[in-house]
């Protein structure tokens, strides 16, 4: 019999799962072999080692949710199965988008991979796959049919099928977070109000499946069924705190993820912001010059307005020199040029 659940029986139970272990280890070397040939092609911009942890921690993530003791624990509490598909669904596909792994296979490839790689991400079907209102369909049916359905119990059943269970859930959280916490060359867009909204709208799936799993009885989809310890809470109660996790777990992994999405938002808005006045102070600047070039060198009593010049005002102030006056100044510094190349006017 397993130990009694808790942070040492997590730590120190593993499994070995030969499957997982191998996608894994491909998809490991074939990220470090993008990021190898990026540093040697780009010596001066090589690949971010910061994205590279993002990636390595998502890998990491699917790991102990299969193998250690989440794993070792899935088929025996139905509360540590609902961990497991929180870490599989909504941990572990934001991490690995924030590795871009599309973005890196574009830099690192070559022909005839590289065209390859483009038409399968401008493709109809990779267009469909990452559309939002697909993924988000996609993550709701997949969440309540996972839990409120006969499916529960099918999962609970056979092992084929709660381990295909877990890569769809993979699956259906990196098609659901990519257009909106990635950056990969994907055909959808989103501003960051609507990538908002849309985890506003999903969170209540979370919320509808944990509460509808804290109110179960004996005869509910996905109720722990066969022997179990003396330790293990009754078959009820385990599937209340099932539906507790959910419920609690998934909308503060939901509002983490709305925070980071409104933190992408502020760094976007602070540095557009940034290059817009770096921007118009250097338009005020050059503009600035051509004014104070094309005034008079001096303006006496007899010049009409009947007293001094007055110095232009400095470009640095928010109210300095009009537009009227650029465009003129502007236009006296063409017809300069103008004269400057045709001597014969």
């Amino acid at each position: 019999m397993l130990p009694q659940y808790g942070v040492p029986a997590v730590v120190t139970q593993w499994q070995f799962a030969p499957v997982v272990t191998g996608v894994v280890a491909v998809l490991a070397a074939l990220y470090g072999w993008g990021v190898v040939r990026v540093a040697r092609r780009h010596p001066a911009r090589p690949w971010p080692g910061w994205r590279t942890m993002f990636f390595g921690a998502g890998l990491a993530v699917i790991v102990i949710a299969t193998q250690s003791g989440i794993g070792v624990y899935d088929d025996l509490l139905f509360y540590d199965h609902m961990i497991q598909h929180l870490l599989l669904l909504m941990v572990a596909p934001p991490l690995l988008i924030a590795g871009q792994p599309l973005t890196l296979l574009l830099h690192a490839s070559r022909n005839p991979v590289h065209t390859w790689a483009k038409r399968v991400l401008r493709s109809r079907v990779a267009r469909f796959l990452t559309w939002p209102v697909f993924g988000a369909a996609l993550y709701a049916l997949g969440v309540m049919a996972a839990h409120l359905t006969p499916i529960a119990n099918l999962v609970e059943q056979n092992q084929t099928v709660h381990n295909a269970e877990h890569a769809l859930f993979v699956l259906i959280g990196y098609l659901f977070f990519l257009p909106i916490l990635g950056t990969e060359p994907i055909r959808w867009r989103l501003s960051y109000p609507v990538r908002f909204v849309l985890l506003v709208l999903l969170m209540p799936i979370d919320t509808f499946t944990g509460v509808a799993l804290g109110y179960g009885s004996a005869t509910s989809p996905g109720v722990p069924t066969g022997p179990r310890p003396a330790w293990a809470p009754s078959p009820v109660s385990d599937l209340h705190t099932g539906g507790a996790v959910m419920w609690v777990g998934g909308d503060g992994i939901m509002f983490a993820l709305m925070m980071i999405v409104f933190l992408m938002w502020a760094r976007d808005e602070r540095a557009a912001a940034s290059g817009r006045s770096f921007f118009e102070r250097a338009r005020r600047e050059n503009l600035a010059a051509l004014v104070a070039s094309a005034k008079p060198a001096s303006a006496g009593p007899g010049s009409g307005d009947g007293g001094d010049a007055t110095p232009l005002p400095a470009a640095s102030g928010r109210g300095g020199i009009d537009d009227d006056e650029h465009l003129a100044a502007y236009n006296a510094y063409l017809a300069r040029l103008n004269r400057q190349r045709d001597p014969a006017d």
